[in-house]
């Protein structure tokens, strides 16, 4: 049975998408490849972000840092606070945690930004463990995440009693590597079709469905 519920942050207990579309849109214009249609920046919510500038603006490496560096300066000081909890996500914690359930978080978003998150809404409380990438570049891959904050948890022998919950297939797929089930959120910032391909134990629709699937 399941001991352990790992966290993404972005699209599954927060809806960030206003700030990092924003602060990439920032990034974008500063290195020249401008983007107006925030919409089409919502793919950058979730993945890690050198990947994605490197993707979507078809830049080297070099550039790709520089922009996440530009992104920072607007996401550390406005971005990260255009944001919100999902509707009954602190509800869902305290029952969990309730439950008997160790709660803990694994992010590709800088560790020091999750925590800055959490902290801003209440929710640093419910957690036993906040893992994320670093700001030098080093654990963006979500597997690398996972892996560290079972070490953390001192569950990396007991994978079979850890879950992970997320809203994107590199929350499925990063799970899986590690050797951990996934449950996909649909009101997060992954495509139905991208969940159904990525194939997670279940899919839910809100909050109250991640408490159903532990009762």
């Amino acid at each position: 049975m399941y001991k352990v519920i790992l966290f993404d942050l972005d699209g599954t207990l927060t809806e960030s998408g206003e700030g990092i579309t924003k602060s990439v849109q920032y990034a974008l214009e500063r290195i020249g490849k401008p983007e107006p249609d925030l919409e089409k920046l919502k793919v950058f919510i979730g993945p890690p972000l050198m990947e994605m500038f490197m993707q979507y603006a078809q830049i080297d490496e070099a550039t790709a840092k520089q922009a996440v560096e530009i992104y920072r300066e607007r996401y550390s000081v406005t971005g990260i606070f255009e944001n919100a909890v999902y509707p009954g996500i602190e509800n869902m914690l305290a029952q969990l945690e309730k439950k008997g359930y160790i709660l803990a978080v694994a992010s590709s978003k800088p560790e020091v930004y999750v925590r800055q998150i959490l902290d801003h809404f209440g929710l640093t409380r419910y957690f036993t463990e906040i893992g994320g990438s670093e700001l030098n570049g080093r654990r963006t891959n979500k597997t690398e995440v996972i892996e560290d904050v079972l070490k953390r948890l001192n569950m990396d022998k007991h994978r079979d009693q850890v879950i992970m919950v997320g809203d994107k297939e590199h929350d499925v797929y990063g799970a899986r590597k590690a050797g951990l089930e996934c449950i996909a959120v649909s009101f997060g910032y992954g495509t139905e079709e991208e969940l159904k391909q990525a194939k997670p134990l279940k899919i839910v629709d809100s909050a109250e469905g991640i408490v159903d699937f532990f009762a």
